[in-house]
């Protein structure tokens, strides 16, 4: 029987006719008649009368008296010296390459992620792997979610961003430059709105196929769409909630000082708002995976991503930081170069600047907008990958996930305690 999925256990059991040993003395099967070996020198206590065939091997976890004890393997998952590995959900683990061999126990891998609680280096080749692989499914999904808003984000700053040259006008009066101010602050807003309704489809689909990149299943981006749509409402009001409980928070901690003129109480709040800002955001980071992939209501999806959080804030923490450390230099990289050549090729000039004029040039607005396609189209998917796989390693490592992901990917046997 095997120790663990995807693993022989090492040797092969006896064939017809062979009687297993004991773990004493073990007799072996009577063998046809070999010629006459030298006799050995008596009281030679190094060998035995009787020596077992070539390319016989013992089951993991019980090795055959010797002399001399044969040291044991530490187990990799915080066991004993000496007693077979247990796995996070209880499996019994072989040791790969029988005894003597040291490492972690081998994981089932029927997708982009082995079946184990994953490293950080794991869960970023899980997300990259996804994206290479199934760039059929992912690919349409970013690029057509990412033209969509940047065509509009452009529009919109084409037309309603035209009044920004009266605050460059000196003369201009306290109503031009309300104007100008309310139709910066319109535009953004509404650009920002695009924005997040965008990300959240693409987050919402790729979810879907990333679960699915996980069973080593294909997704289409009509079935991605076809999971995703049910629970999309419910996305939008929890992406809503968090926003406005930013907001909300900051105004109790920043509004105080700012209505009693004391500078003082606005930095004090501003201080306490980011932490805390920062904590609930990793802290409710998981519950967009969770609402999508446990068809769960907003509230459940808040209590379970704290739940799966809890007592690993910071390691979850880490891995985000570092995911959109990533993300901001890959942006950056291929942005950059089209802003320039756009800026270079299409601004008119310095005077062009100094009325505003420039900034609201066809040519440099689409230019950062193309490059910003092709940032979203990579970004996208790689962010959300990582933060789906980090919901699938705690559920794995809390809750023992990896059993039933097994048997939604068609392993048999998985799990199951080695005899």
């Amino acid at each position: 029987m095997n120790d663990s999925p995807g693993w022989a256990t090492p040797g092969s059991s006896p064939s017809d006719g062979e009687r297993p040993g004991t773990d004493g003395d073990a007799q072996q099967p009577a063998a046809p008649a070999q010629p006459e070996q030298p006799a050995q020198p008596a009281g030679d206590p190094k060998w035995s009368a009787e020596q077992p065939p070539p390319g016989q091997w013992s089951s993991p976890g019980a090795t055959p008296e010797t002399p001399q004890a044969q040291p044991q393997p530490t187990g990799g998952w915080g066991q004993q010296p000496g007693t077979p590995q247990t796995g996070h959900n209880g499996a019994q683990y072989g040791y790969p390459g029988g005894p003597g061999q040291w490492g972690q126990p081998p994981a089932a891998k029927p997708g982009v992620i082995p079946l184990r609680p994953l490293g950080l280096g794991e869960i970023l080749d899980g997300a990259v792997a996804t994206m290479r692989t199934h760039w059929r499914s992912v690919l349409p999904i970013t690029l057509v979610v990412a033209t969509v808003v940047q065509v509009i984000s452009v529009i919109v700053q084409k037309f309603m961003l035209d009044d920004i040259a009266f605050t460059a006008d000196p003369d201009a009066g306290p109503e031009e430059v309300f104007d100008s101010l309310g139709s910066t602050i319109g535009a953004s807003v509404v650009i920002q709105f695009i924005q997040a309704l965008g990300t959240i489809v693409v987050t919402a689909m790729l979810t879907m196929v990333f679960s699915r990149a996980v069973l080593g299943h294909q997704s289409s981006v009509s079935g991605a769409w076809r999971e995703a749509r049910p629970q999309l409402l419910r996305l939008i009001g929890l992406t809503l909630l968090l926003a406005l409980g930013a907001v909300l928070l900051g105004a109790v901690l920043i509004l105080p000082g700012a209505l009693t003129d004391s500078v003082g109480l606005v930095i004090l709040g501003v201080f306490v708002w980011v932490p805390l800002l920062v904590w609930l955001g990793i802290k409710f980071s998981l519950a967009s995976p969770a609402l999508m992939l446990e068809k769960s209501s907003v509230i459940k999806a808040f209590a379970r991503s704290s739940k799966l959080v809890k007592d690993t804030w910071w390691r979850i923490f880490g891995i985000t930081v570092l995911t959109t450390v990533i993300a901001f230099f890959i942006s950056a990289m291929i942005v950059a170069p089209f802003q320039i050549i756009s800026l270079l090729a299409f601004s008119g000039g310095l005077d062009s600047f100094e009325d505003g004029s420039g900034m609201t040039n066809w040519g440099v607005l689409i230019g950062p907008a193309i490059g910003l396609i092709i940032a979203q189209t990579i970004v996208m998917p790689f962010q959300s990958g990582v933060t789906v796989l980090l919901y699938v390693d705690q559920r794995i490592r809390r809750e023992g996930l990896d059993l039933e992901l097994a048997r939604a990917a068609g392993l048999e046997n998985y799990g199951t305690t080695g005899g």
